[in-house]
């Protein structure tokens, strides 16, 4: 007659590894999709929504089941293009220390799932966007055709400027979010485009200069790698200082935003400077990478925060 202890304990241990397959699947799904830089795109999606509803004098009330579809298929889109770049990259990730565990590099998922997971994904998020305005859908295309295309497959690989093509995808959500509300856009829809457009290359400078190694032995072309620490401090002073008076065009949300804005814009400024004076590059690469982070956050954050009493709602 079996025991039941030994009975239990063989069920507790097959439902131990079948919880911890689930985990490590949703992992491999989380590392996949990167769901930091879809988290990071949907604040600024989010923000380009709202701010055109206010400047349209659009209520929430009556564009919510916009807004869902707006968030879910830029999630999709970026997804589908990470992804792709994932599947991409196999050949290079098992070189660089921070991709070693990918599953494209462990094989956890095949490979042919994986492309076939990029492609559905992909195409799903461009006909949700469609739910929304074909303009939104456009731009949600063709920030998945910069970044899978001509970042990923054309420029990483060959040249220093492969940050600045990549620039391009990235600075895309908030136009995506402003479209599905007002498809022609305006001044301010562009402006919060050449702030990502300007933020992402002294972001990523930043943590290239902290994974220089990892870029040199993977063969890619980073800036720090090419050129070097002063070149990449210098380029990074530049993006930041042109970010200064960007603020100004967005002076209609008031003065709390331009007062947040500014302090936000010459702190990163300031700090930026102080990388010709610092010893530890690496540490002040550091800095400058969270700093970049918080930037972004708050100061997106803050164009809602001013916006939010609608008197129309």
């Amino acid at each position: 007659m079996d025991n039941p202890r030994t009975i239990d304990s063989t069920s507790g241990h097959v439902m131990e590894k079948a919880v911890s397959q689930e985990n490590s699947l949703v992992q491999d799904i989380k590392s996949l999709i990167k769901v930091g830089i879809i988290n990071s795109n949907l604040i600024t999606t989010f923000a380009g929504f709202w701010l055109a509803l206010y400047f349209t004098d659009t209520s929430i009330v009556t564009e919510w089941t916009t807004l869902i579809w707006t968030l879910l298929g830029t999630a999709l889109v970026i997804a589908g293009g990470c992804i792709l770049n994932n599947w991409y990259d196999r050949d290079i990730d098992p070189i660089m220390d921070r991709t070693k565990q990918r599953p494209t590099v462990t094989g956890s998922i095949s490979l042919p799932v994986i492309l076939t997971m990029g492609i559905v994904t992909s195409a799903a998020g461009a006909l949700v966007l469609t739910l929304t305005s074909w303009q939104a859908a456009a731009w949600g295309v063709f920030g998945w055709f910069v970044y899978v295309v001509l970042y990923t497959m054309w420029s990483k690989r060959r040249y220093t400027l492969n940050t600045v093509v990549g620039s391009f995808s990235g600075a895309v959500p908030p136009l995506i979010g402003w479209a599905a509300i007002e498809p022609g856009l305006r001044m301010e829809a562009w402006i919060l485009f050449l702030i990502m457009f300007l933020w992402q290359t002294p972001h990523f400078l930043a943590l290239a200069m902290k994974k220089k190694e990892d870029y040199r032995k993977a063969g890619i072309p980073m800036l720090p790698v090419v050129k070097g620490f002063e070149m990449t401090k210098r380029q990074i002073v530049v993006y930041v200082a042109c970010l200064l008076p960007l603020p100004l065009y967005l002076a209609t949300l008031g003065g709390i935003f331009l007062a947040v804005a500014y302090v936000l814009s010459v702190g990163w400024f300031v700090l930026a400077l102080a990388g010709f004076f610092m010893k530890d590059d690496k540490k002040w690469a550091t800095w400058m990478f969270v700093y970049s982070l918080n930037y972004l956050t708050v100061l997106f954050l803050t164009m809602v925060l001013v916006t939010m009493p609608f008197p129309y709602v």
